[in-house]
């Protein structure tokens, strides 16, 4: 067995009772290829089917425990703390502290090239490491694994009480993808003292949107709503009426009017 395994298992709190599960969800795909190769082709299990089933459990999970300690939260903001709680910054820092990256097991191309270290690697292998608790002992078991690891950021998101929809974005966006959202005046419409802006917010190549208001600012923060949309998050509900009246800043622009959209927005 290797010796990584129990030393592991004991920092997870949890006993299994087939290691090799545990073993697999450790196993990453370049590691994979190296013993099937060794192997003459036989093929070696790695940890992308764990960590698929891992997404869901880990999914399920952070839902369950903020839906019984926010019991006056709304549908938007429990999906906003879900969404901070289970990002891959956040896992990848939760699976460096439990010591995740020096029990991967890595081709050495993988190796050399700082694996280990990777944010999106060690947040898959954490996912599949629920997933492998989940196996070996039931929903329970991964819910006591995944409550014991994630319960300081839980209480932390909880504390940092509702974002607007801007900064929201901006954690979605750099904790998925690396990038920060940027924000262009594409078309301004009306006189002084009536003017409505339309603003193009980019992310990279990943997604785009745009957003109409009364000033810069609350385009902005409607192109991030519209963003946010896009990417199945519901946007924070505000926290005291807006200060603009209604009318373009909060609908979009009629076809005859609208700016034109200099690509179609795309998400990966």
């Amino acid at each position: 067995m290797d010796p990584a395994l129990p030393s592991l298992a004991a920092t997870l709190g949890y006993a299994f009772r087939d290691p090799s599960l545990l073993a697999v969800a450790l196993t990453h795909r370049s590691a994979a290829f190296e013993m099937s190769s060794a192997r003459r082709g036989r093929p070696a299990s790695d940890n992308e089917r764990l960590e698929f089933l891992g997404d869901a459990v880990l999914a399920l999970t952070v839902s369950d425990v903020i839906w019984t300690r926010m019991p006056e939260a709304t549908e938007g903001e429990l999906t906003r703390v879900r969404a901070a709680v289970v990002n891959e910054a956040n896992l990848a820092r939760v699976a460096s502290g439990i010591g995740l990256g020096d029990a991967l097991k890595l081709g050495r191309g993988e190796d050399r090239s700082g694996g280990r270290a990777k944010p999106s690697l060690l947040a898959n292998t954490l996912e599949a490491v629920f997933a492998a608790v989940y196996l070996d002992g039931g929903f329970e078991a991964a819910r006591a694994v995944i409550t014991t690891l994630l319960d300081p950021s839980i209480e932390e998101v909880r504390a940092q009480g509702t974002r607007d929809e801007k900064t929201l974005l901006q954690e979605i966006v750099q904790g998925r993808h690396g990038v920060t959202p940027r924000y262009e005046v594409i078309s301004t419409a009306g006189p002084d003292h009536d003017r409505t802006y339309a603003v193009e917010m980019r992310a990279g190549e990943i997604l785009r949107a745009q957003g109409v208001g009364r000033s810069k600012k609350s385009a902005e923060q409607d192109a991030a709503r519209r963003a946010l949309q896009n990417l199945d998050v519901a946007p924070p509900a505000p926290e005291a009426p807006p200060d603009e009246p209604p009318g373009p800043a909060e609908t979009a622009p009629a076809p005859e009017t609208a700016p034109e959209t200099s690509a179609e927005r795309r998400r990966t």
